[in-house]
């Protein structure tokens, strides 16, 4: 019975954190490129775009295609940064928490 009520505290504990943590990751922004930084995008921690950077030089009729093919490559990369915040911080804010593998809160 005592194991049960210290998993319930630590149940409670990530909960709350997990609360914060979902209004923390409206604000946190990473940022993905491509082209050696042609294009970039950038994505708060849950996945929504917030901005995205051209450089002018990609702005032509025949460069259409390589613009279309940079900017997946950088929402990828954008994605995975993203991604990876949000990895960390589940770590955080389970503090050790055992969840099943493949548990996605989010």
């Amino acid at each position: 019975m005592r194991d049960i009520m210290g998993l319930m505290k630590q149940v409670q504990s990530a909960q709350a954190k997990l609360q914060e943590m979902q209004a923390e990751m409206e604000t946190i922004e990473v940022e993905g490129e491509a082209g050696g930084g042609l294009v970039k995008i950038r994505l708060n921690a849950k996945g929504a775009m917030k901005g995205a950077s051209i450089d002018p030089s990609l702005m032509k009729p025949q460069e259409r295609e390589i613009l279309e093919d940079l900017l997946i490559a950088a929402h990828a990369e954008a994605r995975k940064k993203a991604e990876n915040v949000l990895a960390d911080k589940m770590k955080d804010a389970t503090g050790g928490l055992p969840l099943p593998p493949g548990l996605k809160l989010f």
